[in-house]
């Protein structure tokens, strides 16, 4: 199986965490990475991999540059990956044995979310539909995000993606500033009926900040990750306040 994919990386000023992720993806023969023009030591650890096939691309929304990226595949399959994803041993040996001729067409991977290296006991994150057969998928944006629609059958792998972003808190306010005001034209635009329960408490800007904190800290176990859990839980509810304001802000552009 491992021969029949291709690891596809999007990239922009990720020298603080591609190398590890790349130390993970060594049994791959071809690596594909479309770079969105990084102006750190992105493209120099890139060329440290000789397996490593670097693409640069202009940035405009997250699903045309993940379609981008999965058309340079030649293998049947595909692995999606953020530039701060580490796949687990366990995760590459559970991939390894599975039969690519199998009759499914998709597989969902979960997440540990790291902070400080530290694996913590919950995450926000929903499993993410990975691995998949290049033929069958194609990325649409959904808000600040990207959705991966398949078709045919989907499983679950029982391993897990670590999630270890160590890029500097400014990068992350800068990311998250620009992924609200994504969420705010979503949240806005779509109607309420057809909004999770997530969306529309998120949609009432009062809401979402102390019930992430809550979830963080007690129904995640957060608050038994020491400072780790309560750096996770305060990242989460500042990225809520950011989309309160934005949502603010839109709402009063919007009435006059």
């Amino acid at each position: 199986m491992l021969d029949a994919i291709t690891p596809v990386i999007l990239t922009y000023n990720e020298e603080a965490n591609l190398d590890r992720t790349l130390q993970h993806l060594t049994w791959a023969r071809r690596i594909v990475i479309v770079d969105s023009y990084s102006s750190d030591r992105t493209l120099e650890i890139a060329a440290a991999y000789p397996q490593v096939e670097l693409l640069q691309r202009s940035f405009d929304t997250h699903a045309n540059q993940w379609n981008y990226a999965i058309d340079q595949a030649e293998t049947e399959w595909v692995l999606s990956l953020d530039a701060d994803y580490v796949l687990s041993e366990a995760l590459i040996a559970e991939i390894a044995a599975l039969d690519p001729k199998a009759a499914i067409d998709s597989y969902f991977i979960s997440f540990k979310y790291c902070v400080f290296g530290k694996p913590l006991r919950g995450t926000l994150l929903p499993p993410r539909e990975a691995l998949f057969r290049r033929n069958c998928a194609l990325y649409i944006d959904d808000g600040h995000t990207q959705l991966l629609t398949v078709k045919g059958t989907s499983a679950a792998l029982k391993a897990p993606i670590l999630h270890d972003d160590r890029k500097p808190l400014n990068r992350w306010l800068w990311a998250q500033d620009r992924y609200m005001v994504l969420e705010v034209k979503k949240l806005l635009s779509t109607p309420a009926s057809q909004l999770s329960l997530g969306d529309r408490i998120r949609k009432s800007k009062l809401l979402a900040p102390p019930v992430i904190l809550i979830y963080c800290l007690l129904l995640k176990g957060g608050i038994f990750d020491g400072w780790a859990g309560w750096y996770y839980a305060l990242q989460r509810v500042l990225a809520e306040i950011l989309l309160s304001i934005h949502l603010i802000q839109a709402e009063n552009k919007t009435e006059h």
